[in-house]
């Protein structure tokens, strides 16, 4: 069988190594110091942004963001469902209730009518995912938003170098949240991104994301002893130099990865052409996808847990695609989203990321092939 085909993998080497040995010779590993000012500015740039805030994860980057929005208790937030529950959390942590909006049967994005459909009078937000990286429809939320007098949150964990009508994913709505987690596009192991063109709301989350207070940095080179006061409850959410030094040999690598997931998925693409029981993932024409996923959609007469245990016999790893948020227990009693709810049933993530090979996309593409030959 030989090795197993890794369903993700980071590309990291020694450029990542050179880049920590240089904050290890700073002295400054803790976070927000010099390297995270210089990732964020750089990231600040490829979003298209006026500015960017590194952050732990992007779980915090999600809940900072829903903080300085100023989203409090008994407010609603509309939230597009498929995605990993993450998003919900955000907007129960910060007190409010998270309303999930059913999705498009083609990228799984919030479908617009849907949205503007669940609108009351205590709706505050449009929260909308980029499902595996590839933008939403932004232009129309943002006029749903703006009749609605409502505030646009792009939830672009998965879509570091996506773009939607010639805009990058991050300048879409009035903040939005990254994700460098070990599976993603970039990534740090861990770490995540607020971004924003507002300056009050990405000031207000700088201090939020440590204690309530500016960063120590702000402080480097004063002439007296500046001694900080606390004014408000904030957390720890910051990210270390450490990881900040890594993202940025990371952003150097981004248009290299990029191609590299863009050629697996057409090689993908052309493999399962005539597989009847399978449906390819679509690239809408005003976007570029990023494909930090790869997800299949099979035939409903099909069971996908049968595929899946049958492909990860031969050795290549595989998931399902993500969640249907309103199936989750956490979120108490949903009203039903058949689309949201099919596409949890039916989709299924096979190998996606920069390092696979040729063999292995062969590989990967034949053992699909056969399995689902063999359960058909």
């Amino acid at each position: 069988m030989g090795e197993p085909v890794l369903l993700g993998r980071p590309t990291v080497g020694d450029e990542e190594l050179a880049a920590v040995a240089e904050v290890f010779r700073s002295g400054w590993l803790a976070g927000a110091g010099p390297a995270c000012r210089r990732f964020e500015e750089r990231f600040a740039e490829v979003t298209g942004t006026a500015h960017a805030l590194s952050t732990s994860s992007c779980g915090a980057a999600l809940f900072l963001g829903l903080r300085v929005l100023g989203v409090r208790p008994g407010d609603e937030v509309i939230v597009g469902d498929y995605t990993f529950p993450a998003t919900g959390h955000a907007v129960l942590q910060a007190g409010a209730k998270p309303v999930f909006a059913d999705i498009r049967p083609d990228i799984f994005s919030a479908d617009p009518a849907a949205v503007e459909a669940l609108i009351t009078p205590r709706t505050v937000g449009i929260l909308a995912v980029d499902v595996a990286g590839q933008p939403g429809d932004f232009d129309e939320y943002r006029a749903i938003a703006d009749k609605h007098g409502l505030w646009l949150f792009e939830d672009a964990a998965c879509s570091s170098g996506a773009t939607y009508r010639n805009r990058p994913a991050g300048s879409l709505a009035d903040l939005a949240a990254f994700s460098f987690h070990g599976r993603k596009g970039i990534t740090a192991g861990e770490g995540g991104a607020l971004v924003s063109d507002r300056a009050d709301l990405l000031t207000a989350a700088r201090k939020l994301h440590t204690y309530g207070i500016e960063p120590a940095i702000s402080r480097e080179g004063s002439d007296v002893l500046p001694v900080p006061e606390f004014h408000e409850l904030g957390w720890n959410f910051r990210l270390s130099d450490i990881q900040a030094a890594i993202m940025g040999v990371q952003l150097d690598r981004l248009p290299d990865l990029l191609a590299a997931r863009r050629a697996v998925a057409k090689r993908y693409h052309d493999g399962f052409s005539g597989v009847d029981a399978l449906t390819v993932p679509v690239e809408l024409p005003d976007r570029e996808h990023p494909w930090q996923a790869y997800l299949l959609t099979v035939a409903p007469e099909i069971s996908r847990d049968a595929l899946a245990l049958r492909i990860r016999a031969q050795g290549v790893q595989c998931n399902f695609g993500t969640y249907a948020s309103h199936l989750q227990p956490v979120y108490g009693e949903q009203e039903p989203l058949p689309v949201s709810a099919d596409a949890f049933r039916r989709q299924l993530a096979i190998p996606m990321h920069a390092e696979l090979t040729d063999s292995e996309v062969e590989r990967v593409v034949t053992t699909v092939r056969e399995a689902v030959h063999s359960v058909s």
